[in-house]
This record gives structure tokens, C-alpha cells and sequence, in this order.
């Protein structure tokens, strides 16, 4: 399973803004992206290809960030 979800860092922890599915103990691999950072780039590419879904432009964020 891959997902993304929002967290809030507080007091040294990262607290999920959502419910997650996963069970106690479960380990699971955590990447670190500054959403004020995400919004910089998405209002960069905003137009370019004419009009896109903020889905669409997190997904072509995504393919870019994996090459």
C-alpha cells in the first residue's frame, strides 16, 4: 500500500492529519516534503500546459521527483 498523507511536526513528533490503516508496531518508510515548497512548484507549473487538475500536476511532480 502507498499513500500520501499530510502531518503536523509538533513537540518532536510528526502527527497525522488523517486516520492511517496500518497496524500497531507496523514500520513504514517516511518521506519528508515541505509543503510550503509543493505549493512554490505548483503555482510555477500552474498554465503552462493549460488548464490541469492539482492532481494532475502533483502526479507529473511525482513522475519528475522519480527520475
Amino acid at each position: 500500500m502507498t499513500r500520501v498523507v499530510r502531518a503536523r511536526y509538533e513537540n518532536g513528533v510528526l502527527k497525522p492529519l488523517e486516520k492511517l490503516d496500518l497496524k500497531e508496531g507496523e514500520e513504514v518508510i517516511v518521506r519528508i516534503e515541505c509543503l510550503e515548497e509543493r505549493r512554490r512548484v505548483l503555482r510555477e507549473l500552474r498554465g503552462v500546459l493549460g488548464p490541469a487538475s492539482r492532481e494532475l500536476l502533483n502526479r507529473f511532480m511525482l513522475e519528475a521527483e522519480a527520475q
